[in-house]
């Protein structure tokens, strides 16, 4: 019986993927299931069981593996990356090669005879292959030694080189791997920014995933090769490749299978010379819904209304990183429609949206925020997004357009949701307005989810609660453990945690008066409001993250 034939009689697959599959094959080399998992109708683990099965090959999770340096010195560096298989342990004069292809047999033949030794062939996923790969020869290791024993790359000097030699070498071929799997590595990562650093003796390359930084591995002659990568980057991203003196930013574009990424790209000079900061910045993320955000509940439905209002100010608050523009991004999809004309203002435009006029500030030219609002207004728009109220004249356009029949969208930068209230009364705008225009707040941060794989449950203790909160008899509560799909962090993903305030005629009045945020918050706990941490405190409730997350990014009650 044929993988694929088992694959249906297991159900894992249906007839008319297998039918599809089969007629997408370009000759009898083309594998059935390198297909059926290309398109994503098969798991790879489960055709791995099955060949293991069929092979007598066993199947091994290379998650918590750890690899002799001396047995790594047997196989040549270029021939793990040819094959993607590397050698895990050594008994009795036989090496165990983990391989996700257990039909490579020439393969296993010239690992034979490189070694001396009998190959023993285990089976692992392609994923966990590259993770050990790049454990033990870092990423773009191939890439790097290639580039050395490749006597046509001539390393950019630390000195006053010319510009063609500079856009020469970046534009190798090999350069251009590099880059590139340097981006691959962190987008299969989900990283949310790629960070180049060089010091004197080492270029370091970090990843920060679900908001915390990840030193990667690469190999430490990459320093050799800092200018060629922030040349090519430079390139990419349409900068001055002379101009080593001075901050630059810009930004570039990507396409990796069906998804369009966007990479914004800022450079810094430093002492041993340039760094690279890229965000990356994936359209999917700000397609997402409301719900997937992690609002829900009564908040949900509150937001839900607050954001269909005809006109008035809605705030989105919160410090540098804590989601506040994906929210934006799905509050503005949450009532888009064809009759609704939306114009957002931003700095810079983080994702392009179908059916929303947008527009990049440009304050060399006199575009800023304040000028580009007041043009708006003559281009009869429903719903505006400021993508930040910084200073007093952006605060009373904005206001001013709302009071003239405008939905106005923007963020402040502010730590929870009551004291935007103050921060606009301090920069200068008259409580009238404020008052009169102002109609929510949302405060948001962002928590790592627990990976649903891994999880573990246990019983909390009296001390791991608040004293403000109360635990339920019989509650369980889950800790990170880590495995292979959240790279053994217990973390995958992240959601949002939220702090809605809603301006009511008591708060307007408290506005009006100028009292401080403490006396306005307590009204407003009377009248309802859920506080970040409250909100926090029942996602740990339900599994979803724990306290220690909750408390990394929130104050104490």
């Amino acid at each position: 019986m044929s993988l694929g034939e088992v694959l249906l009689q297991r159900k894992k697959i249906t007839p008319e993927q297998l039918e599809e599959c089969r007629a997408a094959r370009k000759g009898p080399h083309d594998r059935i299931e390198r297909i059926l998992i290309e398109k994503g109708y098969a798991k790879e683990r489960d055709v791995l069981e099955i060949i293991g099965e069929q092979l007598s090959i066993p199947v091994v999770d290379l998650t918590n593996i750890k690899i002799e340096p001396e047995l790594l010195k047997l196989v040549p560096a270029k021939v793990v990356h040819r094959y993607r298989m590397i050698p895990i342990a050594r008994r009795n004069g036989t090496i165990r090669i983990a391989t996700a292809n257990a039909f490579d047999l020439y393969a296993f033949d010239e690992l034979r005879m490189l070694t001396g030794a009998k190959v023993e062939p285990v089976l692992a996923s392609e994923a966990e292959i590259g993770r050990v790969i790049k454990q033990y020869y870092g990423v773009g290791g191939q890439v790097i030694d290639q580039m050395i024993a490749d006597s046509d790359i001539e390393v950019v000097s630390e000195i006053d080189e010319q510009d063609t030699d500079a856009i020469e070498e970046a534009q190798e071929a090999t350069v251009v791997k590099l880059v590139n799997e340097i981006l691959v590595e962190a987008i299969r990562d989900r990283a949310s920014d790629v960070h180049i650093e060089p010091y004197e003796d080492k270029l370091r390359i970090r990843y920060r995933i679900d908001g915390v930084l990840h030193t990667t591995n690469v190999p430490p002659q990459i320093r050799r090769f800092q200018n060629a990568i922030i040349s090519r980057i430079k390139i990419l991203s349409n900068l001055n490749i002379a101009e080593k003196r001075l901050p630059q930013d810009g930004g570039f574009k990507i396409k990796t299978g069906q998804r369009e990424i966007d990479l914004r790209v800022s450079i810094i000079p430093t002492k041993y010379g340039e760094g690279v900061v890229m965000r990356i910045l994936d359209k999917q993320s700000a397609l997402m819904s409301l719900e997937a955000l992690g609002l829900a509940g009564r908040p949900a439905e509150l937001y839900g209304s607050l954001i269909r209002q005809p006109f008035g100010i809605i705030l989105v608050t919160g410090p540098t990183g804590s989601g506040k523009t994906t929210t934006l991004y799905a509050s503005l999809n949450a009532v888009k429609s064809d009759a609704v004309k939306m114009i957002t203002i931003e700095d810079p435009i983080e994702y392009y949206l179908d059916g929303i006029n947008q527009v990049q500030i440009k304050p060399s030219i006199g575009l800023t925020f304040s000028s580009g609002l007041r043009s708006f207004l003559r281009h009869d728009p429903d719903i505006i997004l400021v993508g930040e109220i910084r200073d007093l004249e952006t605060a009373e356009t904005a206001i001013n357009a709302s009071l003239t029949g405008h939905l106005v969208f923007s963020t402040l930068h502010t730590n929870d949701a009551i004291t935007s209230t103050t921060r606009l009364l301090d920069m200068g705008v008259e409580p009238f307005l404020v008052a009169s225009s102002l109609e929510g707040v949302l405060a948001q941060r962002l928590v790592r989810q627990l990976c649903p794989e891994c999880r573990e449950a246990y019983d909390p203790s009296a001390k791991d609660v608040p004293e403000q909160l109360e635990l339920q008899p019989g509650q369980k509560f889950y800790r990170p453990k880590g495995c292979r799909d959240c790279r053994n962090t217990g973390y995958r993903g992240r959601i949002g945690i939220y702090e809605l305030l809603l301006i009511s005629d008591s708060l307007r009045d408290m506005i009006l008066a100028r009292k401080s945020a403490t006396d306005m918050l307590a009204v407003a706990q009377e009248e309802g409001l859920i506080l970040m941490r409250e909100d926090g405190w029942h996602k740990v409730q339900h599994g979803v993250t724990t306290i220690e997350e909750i408390n990394r990014v929130t104050k104490s009650l």
